[in-house]
């Protein structure tokens, strides 16, 4: 059998399976099962697919008819140019959250604080767009801090990234001049509706913190003015119909220039505001 045979075979095998794109994901997975990059698949196609590599691809498609998601299959996803570790414990990094990154990128900081980093992609995107900053990621979860950990490591960002286990503020002191979160917010009723891939496949704690979904930004808003220096920032990714309930909460916490920024596809996508203060005296010690 080659690669060819093989990949037009899963193709409507993923089809029966509901999955989205399954021309797409039977290539990857193939090229993953061969060990070779996704842009050198065409050229390996007519050529005889190893018993080895038949059964990796065997199981993947597999997997995948099981509606697990790709960048779990094949441990890696790509983020801001870069490319992450992934595992069940942390969610999947989205082209979304990227907004957030370029926003946080847009003026200079020395040190930020990532809440509920996951893989880290925000905070070691951010870290690999600021060369001289240093930054802190927390998550409740010890086996995503390893995942993240693992990613510093691979991306050589370890020596200016530390991690630490923490819900919300509850081991962090010191103060930073950027303090970015991609949080929990999903409201509970909202879960039923989430396709397969994520509902029972990506961990429940990084998606949704029950009730109307808001609950992670409450903690946020509190928490936030004792980690952050005058003039610093504070930015939050949201739901797109989520930026006037999460914009309220900041402002009523005290914070300036409150806004709303949108992602590529025009929806609402980051909270933004500031604290009060000199906004020179943001990077002081």
């Amino acid at each position: 059998m080659t690669g060819a045979e093989a990949l037009r075979a899963a193709i409507p095998r993923l089809t029966a399976a509901g999955v989205a794109d399954p021309a797409r994901d039977a290539r990857l997975l193939l090229a993953h099962a061969m060990g070779i990059p996704p842009d050198r698949l065409t050229l390996s196609l007519p050529e005889p697919l190893g018993e080895d590599a038949a059964d990796r691809y065997a199981a993947a498609i597999a997997r995948r008819i099981a509606r697990q998601p790709v960048s779990q299959i094949t441990g890696r996803r790509l983020f801001w140019g870069r490319s992450f570790r992934v595992t069940r414990d942390t969610l999947d990094p989205r082209p979304e959250t990227e907004a957030l990154v370029a926003l946080a990128l847009e003026r200079p900081f020395t040190k930020m604080l990532d809440l509920g980093t996951g893989t880290g992609c925000i905070l070691l995107s951010c870290l690999g767009g600021m060369p001289f900053a240093t930054g802190v990621g927390t998550d409740i979860s010890p086996a995503a801090l390893a995942v993240a950990e693992e990613n510093a490591q691979s991306l050589d960002l370890a020596k200016r990234a530390r991690f630490a286990q923490s819900d919300w503020f509850s081991n962090i002191s010191g103060r930073f001049d950027l303090i970015v979160s991609n949080p929990p917010y999903i409201a509970a009723a909202e879960m039923a509706e989430l396709s397969p891939e994520v509902r029972d496949w990506e961990p429940h704690g990084a998606l949704t913190p029950g009730g109307d979904g808001l609950d992670a930004y409450r903690a946020i808003a509190r928490g936030t003015g004792a980690r952050l220096m005058a003039g610093g920032r504070l930015l939050l990714e949201i739901g797109p119909t989520q930026g006037a309930a999460v914009a309220a909460l900041l402002r009523a916490q005290g914070f300036d220039r409150v806004g709303v920024r949108q992602d590529l596809d025009g929806r609402d996508r980051v909270v933004h505001a500031t604290k009060p203060g000199d906004p020179d005296d943001c990077g002081a010690a």
